[in-house]
């Protein structure tokens, strides 16, 4: 390995902590603006080319796709943290016995992820109070996307190593290469093939695919970590619970996030198909305006994951104070882009929309725009604890958002309606935020 690779590998441990957090995390805010782009482009395409019933549909869709494929980002992070630790402490070999096992354990997941996804998806729509109008869309993209989940999971592993090792650069390119390949082929599919929702799905699905099958041909040649040798394999079995104690935890925090997303979105379906297309058009900018939370988060998984490998413990302090600091700041950007941009933001889904749509996306965005601060704050600490192989904590956490997202819906909804259901995401972040912040603080001390 040359001097311009090890010093991208060491500077999670030497550099000085705020200029290496903004460094690293450049590459991945740009990955991950693309990534939601694209997302965006998805549902643009969808409710002007398309048509607003489908756009529910895929957005009734989102919550329980995100119980499949939220747990596969989990776990797959899970598995990038013991990489990123392996890393930190200078082994070598144990990073590529990391990276065999985690080959193997995503193959046997996804397995099963897409049987247990096709058999639930029908009965889930169901149980969710989807409008008829509405389920069949939602029912076709969801198992398009669990057929293709491989996909998503290839990708998000490659991707996971490849910060893990210390470079945020390389998927930022394969990033820009599938979203530009993914709306092109979103476009094609729906204005020359008018394959509607099936074609929007099928195009992510292969967009994503070529984007993690070049990027590791092209890792493979840059980094011998990636190179592996059948005796880095032989030790699965020894490596297997290593690293699902460790993503286990974290794939349940994910998909009991989702959870209480899904009972969320359980209550606006009763509210018919025009409020969730606001709040489907609402989501995809809050999506947009809190990614550096979420690049921030990304980071922090990585910093805190290397640093606590090489036992560098005022290090993950100073770098956790300084992220807090940063995310902060941006979390008072993003709410002023909700509040006076918002409207705008969501008049970009539709196409001779009713005007009650914007105003129920909107009002969506100004509910938890005053809140975003909570999210950041959450984000972030709870990927520091993830770094530090503090698994049990955030996946309680995620519990403690699932029973308040569903106790705000019960409690706030007959007094309030729509904006009560709304109102129940700001209170699941902060209940689940007070027991990070206390695991947090015992820590430190």
């Amino acid at each position: 390995m040359n001097g311009s690779r090890e010093q991208s590998m060491d500077q999670m441990t030497a550099q000085e902590p705020w200029k290496v957090i903004v460094l690293f995390s450049i590459p991945s805010f740009l990955g991950n603006l693309f990534q939601q782009l694209y997302s965006m482009t998805d549902a643009v395409i969808i409710g002007r080319l398309v048509g607003i019933k489908q756009l529910a549909g895929v957005g009734a869709a989102g919550a329980i796709n995100f119980l499949i494929i939220g747990f596969a980002t989990g776990i797959t992070g899970g598995f990038s943290v013991i990489t990123a630790q392996r890393v930190g402490a200078g082994d070598t070999e144990r990073t590529k016995s990391s990276i065999a096992a985690s080959f193997c354990l995503c193959a046997i997941i996804t397995l099963l992820l897409t049987f247990f996804g096709v058999v639930t998806a029908s009965p889930l729509l169901g149980k969710m109070n989807t409008p008829d109008d509405i389920f069949p869309y939602a029912l076709r993209y969801m198992l398009i996307v669990y057929s293709g989940l491989g996909a998503a999971v290839y990708y998000n592993l490659i991707v996971g190593i490849l910060r893990a090792i210390g470079d945020s650069r390389t998927p930022l390119y394969f990033l820009v290469l599938s979203s530009v390949l993914n709306i092109i082929l979103d476009l094609a599919a729906v204005i020359w093939l008018h394959a509607g929702v099936t074609g929007v799905a099928v195009s992510t699905v292969f967009a994503q695919f070529f984007s993690a099958a070049v990027c590791h041909l092209y890792a493979h040649r840059k980094y011998p970590q990636i190179r592996l040798e059948k005796r880095h394999f032989s030790v699965f079995f020894s490596e297997a619970w290593r690293h699902i104690r460790i993503g286990l935890p974290m794939a349940l925090q994910f998909s009991v996030t989702a959870v209480g997303i899904m009972i969320l979105q359980a209550y606006l379906n009763r509210f018919g198909s025009l409020v969730i297309a606001g709040y489907v058009a609402a989501s995809k900018v809050e999506n947009l305006v809190t990614l550096p939370f979420t690049t921030l988060a990304i980071t922090m998984e990585v910093y805190c994951g290397q640093n606590y490998g090489a036992g560098n413990k005022a290090r993950l302090r100073k770098g956790i104070r300084s992220s807090i600091f940063m995310g902060l700041g941006t979390a008072v950007f993003a709410a002023f882009i909700s509040v006076f941009l918002g409207r705008q933001f969501i008049g970009l889904f539709l196409d001779h929309y009713d005007a009650r749509v914007v105003e129920y996306g909107y009002q969506y965005l100004l509910i938890i725009a005053v809140f975003f601060w909570l999210l950041c704050s959450l984000q972030l600490l709870r990927s520091a604890l993830q770094g530090m192989e503090e698994a049990l904590v955030p996946l309680a956490g995620g519990v403690i958002e699932l029973i308040a997202r569903w106790a705000g819906c019960i409690i706030f909804i007959p007094y309030a309606g729509y904006a009560g259901a709304c109102l129940s995401t700001p209170l699941a972040w902060g209940l689940a935020l007070i027991l990070l912040l206390i695991r947090f603080a015992r820590i430190m001390k």
